[in-house]
């Protein structure tokens, strides 16, 4: 079992705290975001709101080590760095999607707000419902590996696949408005709808946060599972969670030109995820220390940030 197996005694106030800091963050963002529309994020804003974000998180955590102690602050910063990690994997398929949808870099940045907005809503529903089942069926902590392990298969193995899935979600998600609403295939700045002679009509950007939504539902199969070998407690899953969601905007626009620089960080996500999934299927057997999970995580990406800077991708020599 994780470390954190009792469920913390988190009063209605804590709640309510880190809802309003939450709320407070995504005016801020949504308000630079508004601010943003139709400019490109430049890299320098991008590391300064990622940095701040980042701080934010670790902030926090010292916020839970004060209410709670040594111990849940340490699980919920593993927690965190987890599902940091893992959503560097959702910015490469991020960038699939606006690559095929052709969405200007001066629109990505309100599609991946309401995108994001979206997936807190829908992450702690996730996160309730498998609370719920490893409640009551110790059992599913078998088919919760079982999805760890082939996400990881997914990152090592499956990258043409990948692409040739977002394609077709594109695809079908663009048919699939069009049963509902008339889909247009010109851009109107930063909007989602428009009005065209007295019809509502659906702009790409429409068919972008679909597309985002989506492909984050898919994500959270594999991130919220591994969030539960770290802990079984709500309020540390889905703070973590949450922390690691609301930077995640700033962090794509930070590596969106640079991921593929990083070649070594899919294959250290996927080491990670086999060791997550290892933790859970032998928790019963061999319970391992929360810190220990965290050291794996942050030694897995400083060696694949370090390796990759090392050992950088050759171009490819032109043929006479």
């Amino acid at each position: 079992m994780p470390e954190t197996t009792t469920p913390l005694n988190v009063s209605w106030w804590a709640w309510a705290l880190f809802a309003g800091l939450v709320l407070a963050m995504l005016t801020l963002d949504l308000r630079l975001a508004s601010r943003g529309d139709g400019k490109e994020s430049t890299l320098r804003s991008s590391a300064f709101w990622s940095a701040g974000w980042i701080g934010l998180a670790v902030l926090f955590g010292g916020v839970v080590h004060a209410l709670f102690g040594a111990g849940a602050s340490v699980t919920y910063l593993t927690a965190w760095a987890l599902e940091k990690s893992l959503s560097i994997d959702n910015i490469f398929v991020f960038i699939l999607i606006f690559s095929e949808l052709r969405t200007p870099s001066a629109q990505q940045r309100k599609v991946l707000y309401w995108g994001i907005l979206g997936a807190l809503v829908m992450r702690g529903a996730m996160i309730a419902a498998g609370m719920y089942l490893l409640d009551r069926y110790h059992w599913v902590i078998y088919p919760f590996a079982a999805l760890i392990v082939l996400a990881a298969a997914r990152i090592l193995f499956a990258r043409e696949q990948e692409r040739r899935a977002v394609l077709k979600a594109c695809a079908v998600c663009d048919s699939w408005v069009a049963r509902f609403i008339p889909v247009t295939p010109v851009l109107q700045g930063a909007r989602f709808t428009v009005r065209q002679n007295g019809r509502l009509v659906a702009t790409p950007l429409l068919i972008a946060l679909i597309v985002v939504e989506t492909t984050d539902a898919v994500f959270a199969l594999d991130s919220i599972p591994a969030a539960f070998a770290v802990s079984r407690d709500p309020f540390l899953v889905y703070t973590s969670n949450v922390f690691a969601m609301l930077g995640l905007r700033s962090l794509y626009f930070l590596l969106a030109g640079a991921v593929q620089r990083f070649r070594y960080l899919r294959p250290a996500l996927a080491a990670i995820l086999l060791f997550v999934g290892a933790k859970m299927l032998l928790a019963d057997v061999f319970p391992m220390p929360t810190w220990i999970s965290l050291a794996v995580i942050a030694a897995a990406l400083a060696c694949a940030l370090v390796i990759s800077a090392a050992l950088p991708e050759r171009p490819a020599l032109a043929r006479p």
